[in-house]
């Protein structure tokens, strides 16, 4: 059965390397918006929406959609629109505890999975300098909250799947693999 990753993102990518299924990548392109009030809500509901856009067209295949938010005391922090926003979200971060939630979604022909991994994460203060030369660097982009754990040196600690934060919590998945490929 073919695996099909919805995502275009470079990191979801290297994190299904680690798991060792072969699979493909065919990025959802629907809209990224969600009726959902909670974080937690709002990452299922458009994981699931990225899922059966391309579960439609390869009803044969296991299809993984994925999302992630930062959620700062409830404030939903998505990728930065622009440099300003990006300042603004890493500002917000400085000194403060945040959550990260990636909502998964797989559907497959041997059944269905939803669900939301949360990861607590506390950033130390960060200087005006070191925001300007991260959000300068090009790596603030395309990420949700601003930055990636995997190359910024922002967390003073977490509490959770690492992974989770990269933007796939790889261990749940992988059992939720485990099941569809009888491994």
């Amino acid at each position: 059965m073919q695996l099909i990753l919805a995502s275009s993102s470079p990191r979801r990518r290297e994190l299904m390397l680690k798991l060792g299924y072969p699979f493909d990548v065919i990025p959802a392109v629907g809209e990224e918006v969600s009726k959902a009030v909670q974080p937690t809500e709002v990452v299922k509901e458009l994981a699931s929406r990225k899922a059966e856009e391309i579960y439609a067209a390869h009803p044969e295949a296991a299809v993984i959609g994925c999302d992630t938010v930062v959620d700062l005391c409830g404030r939903i922090l998505g990728k930065p629109r622009d440099r300003d926003d990006a300042f603004a979200m890493l500002r917000a971060l400085s000194g403060n505890v945040h959550y990260v939630h990636t909502g998964v979604c797989v559907l497959s022909p041997v059944g269905n999975w939803l669900f939301c991994d949360s990861t607590e994460v506390r950033f130390r203060r960060l200087s005006e300098e070191e925001i300007a030369r991260y959000v300068d660097s090009g790596e603030a982009f395309g990420k949700a909250g601003a930055y990636g754990i995997q190359d910024s040196n922002f967390t003073e600690s977490y509490s959770g799947d690492y992974d989770n934060v990269v933007g796939m919590p790889v261990y749940r998945l992988k059992t939720i693999l485990e099941t569809i490929y009888k491994r």
